[in-house]
């Protein structure tokens, strides 16, 4: 439970204790100019002024700590390991925070047809 006299100060790791903010958003963890990476998958979250925070993944755009939930955490087999396992941590998960359908190939994409991923017998 989030109790206002704790709100800002650091605990052992340098992690600053969430709490709400005026709109019921939950703040970020990890203090500003800081990054923490997780053991397990290795992914960086960095700490923004204002209890933001921002996922650094190792290919592509960075992201939020939902999207990273969406596209990994979810998946994890030790999520006593995972470092974004707590919901009110990673807010609201939207549906583009998780990967899109796969684009078709036609008739090479492997869906149930005869010697599907083989191009079509020549004549």
């Amino acid at each position: 439970m989030w109790h206002g006299s704790q709100h800002g100060k650091p605990n052992a790791e340098g992690e600053s204790l969430s709490c709400p903010d005026s709109a019921g958003k939950t703040m970020g963890t990890i203090l500003p100019g800081t990054l923490k990476r997780c053991s397990l998958c290795q992914v960086e979250i960095r700490g923004l002024a204002g209890g933001q925070e921002q996922v650094i993944f190792s290919q592509g755009a960075p992201g939020t700590r939902a999207k990273l939930w969406a596209r990994v955490c979810q998946y994890v087999k030790e999520p006593q390991r995972c470092l974004n396992q707590d919901v009110t941590q990673r807010g609201a998960v939207q549906v583009d925070d998780f990967y899109g359908e796969p684009p078709s190939f036609g008739p090479f994409d492997g869906a149930g047809a005869v010697g599907a991923g083989e191009p079509p017998a020549s004549s």
